[in-house]
């Protein structure tokens, strides 16, 4: 009866071991479903409030130095600073930020922060050089026009994929 038990215990622990590597596993081959353009990450260093940084490697950034504070998940209706979104991105979650763009195209944007209301910040920003920036940790994806196929895809696929995953 104890080494049937014994048995049990060690089955247990090697599925429950097996589960966690694979909800783990960052090979290559998951980092190849992950959407947008793969960017070098940079420092995730917190700095205060109008600090002076390095230059980001991306436009809209994807990561670098950011401010302690992350911004509330949702749609604004004016810009925040990157470097209180890369705080978000590093918690895991998506900034869509938009220019230029017509009023049936920001409210489609809208809908899409709002069903995703723990995870995505939508967001004004001049100095896009795209009409729509989708941005996660360390990825970057831009369109010239409104795709909520893609938009929901790139959300699906890079939701989490950061250093501190607490976006849902």
């Amino acid at each position: 009866m104890k080494t049937v038990t014994t048995v049990l215990i060690t089955l247990i622990l090697f599925v429950g071991l097996g589960i966690w590597l694979i909800k783990n596993d960052k090979t290559p081959a998951q980092d190849s479903i992950l959407k947008g353009e793969l960017v070098d990450l940079q420092s995730a260093t917190h700095i205060d409030v109008g600090a002076t940084h390095e230059p980001y490697n991306s436009n809209p950034p994807t990561s670098g130095p950011h401010y302690a504070q992350q911004a509330n998940w949702g749609v604004y209706e004016n810009p925040l600073p990157d470097e209180q979104l890369i705080h978000n991105l590093e918690h895991g979650g998506i900034w869509i930020s938009y220019k230029d763009i017509d009023e049936q195209t920001k409210s489609e944007l809208e809908i899409i922060g709002r069903q995703n209301p723990g995870s995505v910040v939508v967001t004004p920003r001049a100095n896009n050089d795209s009409k729509i920036a989708l941005a996660s940790w360390g990825r970057l994806q831009k369109l010239d026009s409104f795709n909520q196929e893609e938009i929901l895809s790139f959300i699906k696929a890079n939701i989490n994929n950061s250093p501190e995953k607490l976006a849902d």
